[in-house]
């Protein structure tokens, strides 16, 4: 079989970063805060790269400087994979992990399916009679439902899955009874959810998420501990001291009270990891995306990893 091609936003993302300069502000201010430049790596992070660039407006640092920061995130990294691209790795620095969201695994409200367990079950003995819906093939919310198949030991190349480009299509599927179960970030399904229209089943975190009535994966026996994360990186081949104090910048920005309070307003839960452990970590999510994307049949070759995509302890 060969490599199927998808087309995903964030694609160009990897491009634009490595061919960022890292000259100095002409100003000086670089010289004592660093002065930074920090954008959105495709349209899906413009609003988490607002908030992260006015905290990081607050905490001192420049608005508008030489050294690019971009903010991307996991469907680049899993869009690069499926067009037979270089990871974040290869094309740029990576500085440190921002947030993510949550995801869910909704039903609607007269499902037989009463809780994540009979769900389960019948995706484990029938998994392409499971019909199942969310965002683009590919992409977090298809990730998600391989990394539960895989986790129940059900064929995930069996998989029914349904991709579409906003929730609010995958939810009209829902209702209209062409999905039994669809996958999506809390915040785009909190509406329908209030409304009585969909119940969830199960949140990607490792434990219960605050106002959802509904276990975690963990909880429901699916070891896994998943959010759509995002992230900041670096030009590739940045030189040592300014990636040092490009961390810095994260680490500072990411603990603040402004950032904090952006976070929470948006829904987004804070997995602040920097530096080394971010490199280390982000290493082993392109081989857990490479991993599933391999069981849904979507890349050709094997390999084997674990779900890492942490959900609010920061590992």
């Amino acid at each position: 079989m060969r490599r199927r091609r998808f087309l995903a936003a964030g694609l160009g993302m990897a491009a634009a970063v490595a061919g960022c300069g890292t000259e100095r502000h002409p100003s000086g201010a670089g010289d004592v805060r660093g002065a930074y430049e920090i954008v959105a790596g495709g349209e899906r992070w413009e609003r988490v790269t607002r908030a992260f660039a006015g905290a990081a407006g607050r905490a001192g640092f420049a608005a508008r400087g030489a050294v690019r920061i971009t903010v991307t995130g996991l469907p680049a990294l899993a869009a690069a994979e499926l067009n037979d691209g270089e990871s974040l790795i290869d094309t740029a620095t990576p500085l440190a992990r921002l947030a993510g969201e949550v995801v869910v695994v909704v039903v609607p409200a007269g499902s037989r399916f009463r809780g994540f367990e009979e769900f389960g079950a019948h995706l484990l003995a029938r998994p392409g009679e499971t019909p199942l819906a969310g965002g683009p093939q590919g992409e977090p919310d298809h990730l998600l439902f391989g990394l539960i198949a895989k986790g129940l030991g059900a064929d995930t190349r069996q998989l029914d899955y349904t991709g579409y480009r906003t929730s609010a299509e995958a939810g009209t599927a829902l209702r209209a009874g062409r999905a039994a179960a669809a996958a999506g970030a809390l915040a785009d399904w909190r509406g329908p959810i209030r409304e009585g229209a969909v119940r969830v089943l199960a949140v990607s975190c490792a434990r219960r998420f605050p106002g959802v009535d509904a276990p975690s994966l963990r909880e429901s026996g699916i070891r896994v501990d998943f959010a759509n994360w995002c992230a900041a990186v670096g030009p590739g081949a940045m030189p040592e001291d300014g990636r040092a104090s490009a961390v810095r910048m994260c680490e500072e920005v990411t603990g603040s009270p402004f950032w904090q309070r952006a976070c929470e307003a948006s829904g987004w839960v804070r997995i602040p990891l920097a530096g080394d452990d971010f490199r280390a970590w982000l290493d082993s999510e392109v081989r857990r995306t490479e991993s599933v994307l391999r069981d849904l049949g979507l890349l050709e070759t094997g390999g084997g990893t674990t779900c890492w995509g942490s959900c609010g302890n920061g590992h």
